[in-house]
């Protein structure tokens, strides 16, 4: 297990590869997908324990939709329970990469109180609802680009780190850490990944609703309603195209070049 360094043009081919791990069996990989979104609500609405709880067990199920698509890729055809295959797999590190998760994301928006006073945090934290004048303000949107900056690093820690220590039983510390780092190193196609997601998730989908619209609002509702179903999974998907492509095996690496 390594991760390599990838050129930049691998990231625009994340997203497709997804779409085809998708359309391989995309009654189990939206089950999976939808699946884990659920029980992460399901789990947060119970009160005061219901949110930090979701945190800790979010790498879990995250890594349960990887199983599923790591199924799906290697032929095999699995059940609805592989969604909770996670726990089976290095739990205790599993929950402790959602801890640390969980303190970095809280550290990291309590950094943008010193431009908003606050705001931005006891919305993100609360569940409020954000009041409109609060947006105006210059001090909201400095607190925002702030969030941005100070999230980036502790997403980048987190982005491999439930497969690291799902599938090779890599210490929560270190699976960050070398998460963190595969990150650093293929920032470029991560670059050409986020620009694609922009792409196929917002600007395509708002373009055709809205073009739609213009025709007939009604048909354009209806097909907001299923687009979800078919984006969602894809992207699930994508995660763990790159993950392949980061850390593929020795081996498939020398058959690749062959």
């Amino acid at each position: 297990m390594q991760a390599r360094q990838l050129p930049t043009q691998r990231g625009w081919a994340w997203l497709q590869e997804g779409l085809g791990i998708w359309r391989r069996n995309p009654a189990l990989l939206t089950f999976a997908a939808f699946g884990y979104l659920l029980m992460l609500l399901l789990i947060s609405v119970v009160p005061l324990i219901g949110q930090p709880v979701a945190s800790l067990l979010m790498p879990v199920f995250s890594l349960g939709v990887l199983n599923t698509c790591r199924a799906i890729d290697e032929g095999r055809k699995p059940g609805p329970d592989i969604l909770f295959s996670g726990f089976q797999q290095n739990l205790p590190g599993l929950v402790t990469i959602g801890g640390i998760y969980l303190v970095a994301s809280l550290l990291a928006l309590m950094v943008t109180s010193l431009a908003d006073g606050g705001t931005l945090l006891q919305v993100m934290t609360t569940g409020g609802s954000l009041d409109p004048e609060a947006t105006r303000r210059p001090g909201f949107t400095v607190a925002l680009l702030i969030a941005l900056v100070a999230s980036t690093p502790v997403m980048m820690a987190y982005w491999f780190a439930p497969i690291l220590a799902g599938w090779w039983n890599v210490p929560a510390p270190k699976a960050m850490f070398f998460s963190f780092i595969a990150c650093l190193r293929n920032w470029r196609p991560f670059l050409a990944y986020g620009v694609a997601l922009l792409v196929f998730a917002a600007i395509l989908p708002g373009l055709l609703i809205g073009t739609v619209g213009l025709v007939s609002p009604t048909l354009a509702t209806l097909l907001s309603v299923p687009l979800p179903l078919l984006l969602i999974p894809v992207i699930f998907a994508s995660f763990y195209a790159n993950a392949r492509d980061v850390f593929r095996e020795t081996s498939d690496e020398a058959d690749a070049t062959e």
